[in-house]
């Protein structure tokens, strides 16, 4: 599918003071992360840390759906790691360096690689009608762009288990429950909300946020390089594997994957 260029693939806009919003802008194609996105987030991202009037960054979405993660007509093509940028991995956003809080406001489907996305934000606002899942071992991959790790850093183990090794998707309330995201409010609050915790925290300090925040999440985190090592070997063994085409593949064609390995 293709965007056109009437059509933004990602904006930016300041929704309230010392507040920016990112929001993905391929409907269409369930915002989908394709090369080009990725490099417009990276690069949005990088302003947005930059500005020193912006203290909270917020990702969001438009159409139906957050984001359905990869676009695999790409990763079926064979051109999957061109959704990964050097510096900041998967969507130009997953590993990426930042100081500034930022929070998924998720209204849709946050799933694969958009599950990854809300993850690797520091704060969740979820609608109603929102879900998250980690459903790559059914394309015969693993959760990539550290999934796997973040949300075992967030839930009790065994429910970690159970979601990444299912692929099972979990509605937004059962998100709530467990301790997955922040808030869940009717879907047309999602932005209001996410914008209100937004500003909430930028009426502190700004460097004295920036500097819990790192401490906090250093304090509850492993170390992400180690992790990712772990994370990279295994999607290394995986990229050799028919697997992985078969799956995305199969997705593709509307049809069950007939697993090779």
């Amino acid at each position: 599918m293709s965007d056109t260029p009437e059509e933004p693939i990602v904006l930016l806009d300041r929704p309230a003071p010392h507040v920016a919003r990112l929001t993905l802008n391929r409907p269409k194609a369930r915002n989908a992360i394709s090369a080009a996105m990725a490099e417009t987030i990276e690069r949005l991202v990088g302003e947005v840390e930059a500005d020193r009037e912006i203290r909270v960054g917020i990702v969001a979405a438009n159409g139906p759906s957050f984001c359905a993660g990869a676009d695999l007509k790409e990763v079926a093509a064979g051109r999957g790691a061109a959704l990964m940028t050097p510096t900041a991995g998967f969507a130009g956003f997953v590993y990426g360096s930042r100081k500034k809080p930022w929070i998924a406001a998720v209204h849709g489907p946050a799933h694969a690689g958009g599950a990854e996305i809300a993850l690797a934000c520091d704060m969740i606002v979820a609608g109603e009608e929102a879900s998250f899942g980690l459903p790559e071992v059914k394309r015969g991959m693993i959760p990539g762009a550290g999934g796997a790790f973040r949300i075992t850093r967030v839930l009790p183990r065994p429910l970690a288990l159970e979601l990444v090794t299912t692929g099972a998707a979990i509605d937004a309330r059962r998100a709530y429950e467990i301790g997955l995201i922040n808030r869940v409010v009717p879907t047309d609050r999602v932005i209001d909300e996410a914008i209100a915790l937004a500003s909430a925290i930028a009426e502190n300090s700004p460097m004295a946020v920036r500097e819990v925040l790192q401490l906090t999440k250093s304090a509850a985190d492993r170390e992400d390089e180690a992790l990712r090592k772990l994370e990279l070997d295994s999607i290394g063994r995986l990229l050799t594997s028919p697997d992985l085409v078969e799956g995305a593949t199969a997705f593709v064609e509307k049809r069950a994957p007939v697993w090779r390995t």
